[in-house]
């Protein structure tokens, strides 16, 4: 009986001692700062996050800050700095942040459907009013791009077009870039773009579909003329450089968000029906983009 009772005792410290090490990041980790990037205008983003920052510290027994700036690079300048740990990124922002750190950040979890996919997709929308009906209406048109690191705002739709046989250098008369999503369709609302690019989810959830609910443009106002193949869904990604224990308590608060608190997770997934939680990934789901990112630098550098 008193070996029995030693045994446990001694269990029981070891996984006291664990615990302790597990926890040591809170020493140097006072404060956890979380990028969300630039989908639509700061104040919306900020508020739909307010909810998320809460929730965090409450997990991890530290403050949380949501990092925010004017366009994707501000948030991968951030990553590469060291002067936020974690960030919600698109993909091709997780390839882009994987590049300039040189493969100092790691992805750890993804969204998911209740269908079991993993990925959304980018479109081009138009106004519903303007008569064009397909990519070829656009010849000579101006189509905005949301921003150079942005997945579904530029790199996919980049990319597709010109493996459709439409070099957008040519094909439209100018390829601005918005700023955002939700400036970019705003920018199609109001005719100063005749397209532009950006994402949706499901036919329910998207930026458009986002902007209508918040009474920013009117509904049934701008159609989609184009859409991509489906696109992996972005990570939740972590510098390499921090504590295992700090990256393994995000990750842990975050995939049990859904179940933990169901009214924050609807608030950062805009209240899409569709969405199931999160999976586990690592960075081989994202190679891909990095190829295509390297192809798109490429296009560039040949003028």
């Amino acid at each position: 009986m008193k070996n029995v009772l030693l045994t446990m005792a001694v269990t029981a410290a070891l996984a006291l001692a664990g615990s302790a090490h597990a926890q040591e990041w809170k020493q140097t980790y006072k404060t956890i700062r979380y990028g969300v990037l630039s989908g639509e205008n700061e104040k919306d983003r900020v508020a739909r996050w307010k909810g998320f920052e809460a929730y965090l510290e409450k997990q991890l027994g530290v403050d949380v800050e949501i990092f925010t700036a004017g366009n994707y690079d501000g948030v991968i300048q951030a990553l590469a700095a060291d002067q936020i740990e974690f960030a919600s990124l698109g993909s091709s922002a997780y390839a882009a942040a994987y590049t300039e750190t040189n493969g100092g950040v790691e992805p750890l979890l993804a969204g998911v459907d209740k269908d079991g996919s993993s990925g959304y997709f980018s479109v081009v929308t138009v106004r519903c009013d303007s008569g064009y009906k397909s990519i070829d209406d656009l010849k000579g048109k101006v189509l905005a791009f949301a921003d150079p690191d942005s997945t579904s705002g530029y790199a996919v739709p980049y990319f597709n077009l010109v493996k459709q046989g439409y070099d957008p250098k040519t094909f439209f008369s100018a390829v601005p870039f918005s700023g955002s999503h939700e400036t970019g369709v705003m920018g199609v609302f109001n005719k100063q773009f005749d397209a532009a690019a950006t994402y949706i989810n499901t036919e329910k959830n998207g930026i458009p579909q986002r902007m209508e609910t918040k009474g920013m443009i009117a509904a049934g106002q701008i159609c989609r003329i184009w859409q991509s193949p489906e696109i992996t869904n972005g990570p939740l990604t972590a510098r390499k450089n921090l504590p295992a224990g700090l990256i393994a308590a995000v990750r842990t608060a975050v995939k049990d968000l859904p179940k933990n608190d169901p009214a924050v997770y609807k608030e950062i997934t805009s209240g899409d029906p569709t969405v199931n939680g999160y999976i586990e990934v690592d960075h081989k789901r994202y190679e891909w983009i990095i190829e295509m990112r390297d192809w798109l630098k490429k296009q560039r550098r040949q003028g």
